[in-house]
């Protein structure tokens, strides 16, 4: 079985194709025109070992707001093709990951019911072109699309550059965890018969 998805999304002020392998480590390509949330999304690629491409352009004449919620939207959707019909995952997901001063812990349920809880001080307020706001925004479009339970927290710290690398380094390792198939589960993890 396949588990890869391709996405394509264009509206007035943005246009991303992504493409999210779940089982295998290969190629890793972000270019979405702002350099962090470049650097953050390879991070997160890379913990949870996906391969995962993205091309995208936003209106960053505005502000990358509109570029970073659909990003995450469209991440969001590819996972959701991605599992298919959710056979034999674990399902739950759940990660401590420190950066120096910081530590976040980031839980995730692929329960097919979006809700997001974000525990998150980002006192900096612009990381090179990245709105630091903008990351629970990320996020939300992601659960909402994935239909899964999200709850990220920043548990301490100090630098917000720490604390955003620290949640996308455990998102990926959540969402490894989350989507990984045990054979000893046998259809789909959950009492309803489907998630």
């Amino acid at each position: 079985m396949t588990r890869t998805a391709t996405i394509t999304r264009a509206t007035f002020e943005t246009q991303i194709e992504l493409t999210l392998d779940l089982d295998t480590q290969g190629t890793i390509e972000i270019a979405t025109g702002v350099g962090y949330l470049d650097h953050i999304l390879t991070l997160f690629a890379k913990h949870g070992r996906f391969g995962l491409t993205i091309q995208a352009q936003g209106d960053l004449g505005v502000d990358a707001h509109h570029l970073v919620e659909d990003v995450g939207l469209v991440l969001g959707e590819a996972f959701r093709q991605a599992l298919g019909d959710k056979q034999g995952i674990e399902r739950y997901g759940a990660q401590f990951i420190p950066m120096d001063e910081t530590l976040t812990r980031t839980v995730v349920d692929l329960s097919g019911r979006p809700y997001f809880v974000c525990q998150a001080e980002l006192t900096t307020p612009v990381l090179g072109q990245l709105e630091t706001e903008t990351i629970p925004d990320f996020w939300q479009a992601f659960t909402n699309q994935l239909a899964a339970n999200v709850h990220i927290s920043v548990l301490y710290g100090r630098n917000t550059h720490h604390k955003i690398e620290s949640i996308f380094k455990a998102m990926g390792r959540t969402m490894r965890q989350a989507v990984t198939i045990n054979p000893d589960i046998i259809g789909v993890n959950s009492t309803k018969g489907q998630l």
